[in-house]
């Protein structure tokens, strides 16, 4: 019993001197401040003088969880070294400074800063997007659609025709796709508006009188609602003919018949493919380039009228694939093969700029200029002939310049990364000729509404791309 009681009396002795120990501390230590009315919320802000006037009142969205504010986008006749804000905060707290100094780099139409709201000691810092009411321009791609006919699983089977290398040639022209086919389909045009609905619906071509050459039907073209095809002069005596035609159902118009061996220095082959350029009246030039280094030049006239055949005596051998474009309307075309890189060159030949063999592939052919709502375009499609390569619609921006040769200049000194890609096939082909085009959609209005892109391959099929006009959104 003493024993328990000692240890009690042990243990009251403890706990009374811990007690007293505490209380004589606890003055020592100063207390914790009592922050909990010091908040810093962003509840609400305005721009309070945006406009030409500086009477606009613009206001922001917060996004409390993310730290960030979002206006509408500002007129560029605002007052950016003034800019001006008006917030609605916790209790205490204000804007660390109510008006900012901005200043946007040329050509930029976005800009973040970082506002802070201060209740001292503490502060939080936003971050503020402002963006610029300017003109948008060309097409976005991100909204792009796609109707594939294709090897490529993403879309549709790949179109029937293109099955041992019996379709070669295909023309484009915004309404109506045309197939050359060597095949059972035979020679035949699809309707955009069909394929964009998955449906086909062949319109076969009349091949009346359509005889001689190594192939009497092997590439063509689709323009302005007319149709060409072309036939493959293998050899000097097999002729070459173009057929022409502006009802498909109707007997077609021999509007070349050329004895090749009659035109001198033309070179062995021509028509493995074919480049027309014609206007909105049907004047123009064909070119036929063969598989050496000359090229066969012929001049339409009123969509049917061929005349004046020409040889160009280029130095360089482009190859059987190649093609030969025009530029809008001026006297200047892109030269390119599957194995020499662009040059820009006029009507008869004259090179005035070869791009390096490395800033596109080398592999890219049927290049072409593409307008679309206030930007221009490069495109291409790859040609896959060797292993490792790919059948590959690649456009790139080439906006800037006030010619085709400043406008490839200034692309070579850039990143040279495309704009938009998309493959139709993997397989490798011996008679790889490529095509592609291209055509704008117009509003009620007759402004550019959207852009269709077109890219077809031997054996690999086709695919048609639409791409809308760039909207300017809040």
């Amino acid at each position: 019993m003493k024993k328990i009681c000692n240890t009690s009396t042990t243990g009251l002795l403890i706990a009374f001197l811990g007690l007293l120990m505490f209380s004589s501390c606890k003055d020592d230590f100063p207390e914790a401040m009592d922050t909990s009315s010091k908040e810093t919320v962003l509840k609400s802000i305005k721009i309070m003088n945006a406009g030409e006037d500086g009477n606009t009142v613009l206001q922001g969205t917060v996004d409390e969880d993310k730290k960030e504010v979002s206006f509408p986008r500002l007129d560029t006749l605002t007052d950016f070294s003034k800019l001006r804000f008006e917030a609605t905060l916790s209790d205490g707290a204000k804007l660390e400074q109510e008006t900012y100094n901005i200043s946007f780099e040329e050509g930029q139409s976005e800009k973040t800063i970082e506002i802070k709201v201060v209740n001292t000691p503490r502060f939080r810092e936003y971050f503020v997007k402002l963006r610029l009411r300017v003109p948008v321009f060309g097409a976005d791609f991100g909204k792009a659609t796609v109707y594939d006919y294709s090897t490529n699983e993403q879309g549709n089977p790949a179109y029937e025709a293109f099955t041992g290398q019996l379709t070669r040639g295909t023309g484009f022209d915004g309404e109506h796709v045309l197939i050359i086919s060597r095949g059972a389909t035979g020679a035949h045009l699809l309707k955009v508006s069909d394929l964009k609905n998955n449906i086909i619906t062949r319109i076969p071509i009349n091949t009346t009188g359509v005889t001689g050459g190594t192939y009497t039907m092997n590439m063509g073209a689709q323009i302005n609602g007319h149709t060409y095809i072309a036939s493959l002069s293998g050899a000097a005596a097999s002729p070459l003919k173009i057929y022409h035609w502006t009802d498909p159902a109707a007997a077609p118009e021999v509007i070349a018949n050329i004895n090749i061996g009659t035109i001198a220095g033309a070179g062995p082959r021509h028509g493995d493919n074919v480049s027309f350029n014609l206007d909105d009246e049907g004047n123009g030039y064909v070119y036929f380039i063969s598989t050496d280094k000359p090229i066969l030049r012929l001049k339409i006239t009123n969509y049917n009228q061929v005349s004046d055949p020409y040889v160009i005596n280029s130095a360089t051998a482009y190859g059987q694939w190649s093609s030969y474009l025009q530029v809008g309307n001026a006297d200047s075309y892109l030269l390119t093969g599957n194995t020499t890189p662009i040059s820009v060159v006029n009507s008869s030949g004259s090179i005035s700029y070869t791009m390096n063999a490395t800033s596109i592939p080398k592999n890219a052919s049927d290049a072409r200029v593409v307008t679309f709502n206030g930007e221009r375009y490069l495109l291409v499609i790859t040609v896959a002939r060797s292993a490792g390569e790919s059948t590959v619609i690649q456009l790139y921006d080439i906006t800037r310049g006030s010619n085709i040769v400043d406008a490839l200049t200034i692309f070579e000194q850039g990143d040279k990364k495309p704009l938009y890609s998309y493959p139709l096939s993997s397989n490798t082909n011996t008679a790889p000729a490529s095509q592609t085009g291209w055509a704008v959609v117009k509003d009620e209005d007759g402004k550019d509404k959207s852009l269709l892109i077109f890219g077809a391959a031997t054996d690999a099929g086709f695919a048609i791309i639409e791409v809308p006009k760039k909207v300017l959104e809040d």
